[in-house]
């Protein structure tokens, strides 16, 4: 399987590029900084250097191109401010996603928030401005890539995230209570996700207590 991962060198996205690589898949990881392609290559990903906020879709299809999945794991960042939101956590997934299409590439994962539901209710009484505007970007990108018959998207939200070690167990489905998730499992959810080629699902991911696999298996 060849996997295109955008925002390759995020904390999840290394964890994928790694599980993937290291079991013989081949993974191109999109990167804007090129001091990043050493830890990339390092992690038995092809680096591809392509800034999201400046690239046209020709670009990104180029990169794309004969990939079996792409996955968004993107974001601006906890110092960015509130343009950056949409110019990489909205506009960069809407890029990936024509590049796609562009491409002929069906399955799309978009690394979400858990949260975002709150954005439709507009900016919630003392929240800090800029992670609204961040919510509101995730729920846009998300809003405009799911109904996309030309893509088989499926849309994961985790919980706070944590460095802790993953456990191989998980909570995944719609409408779950808050929580936190390691960034370890949420890599191996994604890894099992493309291999059970999931599609056209919006879930919520916390820690929990069923195996990933199983986790997985029983979306509808």
């Amino acid at each position: 399987m060849r996997v295109v991962i955008a925002g390759a060198h995020g904390q999840i996205a290394r964890r994928l590029g790694r599980l993937l690589s290291g079991r013989g898949d081949t993974v191109a990881g999109i990167v804007r900084n090129p001091d990043h392609r050493a830890d990339l290559e390092a992690d038995g990903v092809e680096p591809a250097v392509l800034d999201l906020e400046q690239a046209s879709v020709d670009d990104v299809a180029a990169v794309v191109s004969g990939a079996d999945a792409v996955v968004f794991a993107a974001g601006a960042g906890p110092g960015s401010g509130i343009g950056r939101k949409a110019t990489v956590d909205r506009d960069a997934a809407l890029l990936l996603a024509d590049a796609a299409e562009r491409a002929g590439v069906r399955p799309y994962l978009l690394v979400s928030s858990m949260g975002v539901e709150q954005a439709r209710q507009g900016t919630p009484r003392g929240m800090d401005p800029v992670f609204a505007a961040y919510l509101q970007a995730k729920l846009a990108a998300e809003d405009r890539i799911l109904p996309r018959p030309a893509l088989d998207t499926t849309i994961v939200r985790p919980g706070a995230l944590t460095d802790d070690p993953g456990t191989g167990r998980v909570t995944l489905a719609h409408g779950i209570e808050r929580g936190e998730v390691p960034r370890d499992d949420v890599a191996a959810v994604l890894v099992a996700m493309l291999d059970a080629g999931t599609s056209n699902e919006v879930v919520e991911l916390t820690a929990g207590d069923t195996p990933i696999a199983e986790a997985v298996a029983a979306l509808p």
